[in-house]
């Protein structure tokens, strides 16, 4: 499901209009990604954890050179999904609405 198509189904469902819905979609997006860039994990209950998480130092091989290359220790965004929902995608279930 691509970003139009979320927002196409929450205005279908919701009866707002589709550029509040993709204004009000973006914005989230970006306060995610703003608290994540300063280190700051984002909880919505239910749904899940947008955190950051840190990749040690590690050294790796440049095979077309092959010489080796140092990979510095990197902050990476995941998500981590609330139980809830794991267990809801695991049943093949529809979320109560």
């Amino acid at each position: 499901m691509t970003k139009a198509e979320v927002c196409a189904e929450i205005a279908r469902t919701t009866g707002l209009d589709k550029n509040s819905v993709l204004e009000v979609v973006e914005k989230f997006m970006d306060v995610v990604k703003d608290s994540l860039s300063h280190g700051e994990n984002v909880y919505l209950r239910g749904f899940g954890s947008f955190i950051v998480k840190t990749r040690a130092e590690k050294t790796a091989r440049n095979i077309s050179q092959n010489t080796a290359i140092r990979i510095p220790k990197h902050n990476i965004p995941a998500f981590k999904p609330a139980n809830t929902f794991k267990e809801d995608v695991a049943k093949g279930s529809q979320p109560e609405k």
